[in-house]
């Protein structure tokens, strides 16, 4: 039995999964982002005590086909840029198209419908996010991370960091560290 959560986005979220299904005696064939996989069948009263214990870990059980998509869409995007290790060859809506078997022009409309932001918005963040990781963990250069996440130059990488967070990525760099360091008043 497939089951699809909504708000899984991390390993972190794997573990909760995989505890929870182990307190109801549920044996799983796989937990991914987003999606789990049961060997026996659920009865009612535990799949609603799943849902109560997902709640408390702001994971939510999804029955309903565009929801199902929603998460399904979010799931490709944070795989593709917190866990691809080569950047991609082909632009994200032929990937998108192509993963889940739908015309880019529905997924985007049901995104932006339902989510109320873009997928593109919703992509930038992502690779914001991954870019702060990036810097944080100080092992990359901005060239090396911008080419990693696909962006056509530094300049671009270094623009919409500011928009997005208001910072530039160095100064970023730097606030972390004074911060980490106690350097920085709260």
């Amino acid at each position: 039995m497939k089951l699809y959560v909504k708000n899984m986005v991390c390993i972190r979220c794997k573990m909760v999964v995989k505890q929870q299904l182990k307190k109801l005696s549920l044996h799983y064939i796989v937990v991914e982002l987003g999606e789990v996989e049961i060997i026996e069948n659920i009865s009612n009263a535990q799949l609603g005590e799943f849902k109560v214990a997902l709640l408390k870990f702001g994971l939510e059980l999804l029955d309903d086909k565009k929801s199902i998509l929603i998460e399904k869409i979010k799931k490709v995007i944070v795989e593709l840029i917190h866990y691809a290790d080569e950047p991609s060859k082909v632009n994200f809506s032929d990937y998108l198209s192509e993963k889940l078997n739908h015309d880019y022009t529905y997924l985007a409309n049901l995104f932006s419908e339902v989510v109320g932001i873009n997928i593109e918005h919703y992509i930038i963040m992502h690779k914001i996010e991954r870019v702060k990781e990036l810097l944080v963990y100080d092992e990359l250069s901005l060239t090396e991370i911008s080419y990693k996440l696909h962006y056509s130059s530094v300049g671009h990488l270094c623009n919409q960091f500011k928009k997005i967070t208001g910072l530039t990525p160095s100064y970023f760099k730097k606030f972390r560290e004074n911060r980490q360091l106690g350097l920085v008043d709260p």
